[in-house]
């Protein structure tokens, strides 16, 4: 799903317009963005926690070359599942065996 889907179903469960709900949607994004940088931490009871990390300087490999490469330190947002979130989606169904073979004919189909 794309932000302009969560707008059009957040508008349609709200009642209110496609604009105004975008305006909120983008809003919202706008503050979880800004809480990141100022205090590296967001927690979202019932959801999950956001969370700014530093990952550490390493080396790593050029896969085509083989060469070993210096990875610069980054900061990285890391994101950890509330309780209900992992239930919630551990109860989902999981999709029958076939439906996953075709979406990966699909997906090969596309690639070539």
């Amino acid at each position: 799903m794309t932000k302009k889907g969560i707008v059009r179903t957040v508008s349609q469960r709200t009642g209110l317009s496609m604009m105004q709900t975008q305006r909120v949607v983008q809003q919202t994004m706008d503050a979880i963005l800004d809480t990141l940088i100022a205090e590296q931490r967001l927690e979202l009871r019932g959801f999950g926690v956001f969370e700014v990390k530093l990952q550490a300087p390493r080396r790593a490999r050029n896969p085509r070359t083989g060469e070993p490469v210096d990875v610069p330190a980054k900061r990285r947002v890391t994101f950890r599942p509330a309780c209900e979130m992992t239930a919630r989606i551990q109860a989902i169904e999981p999709a029958p065996v076939a439906t996953i073979e075709a979406a990966g004919t699909e997906a090969s189909r596309e690639a070539a």
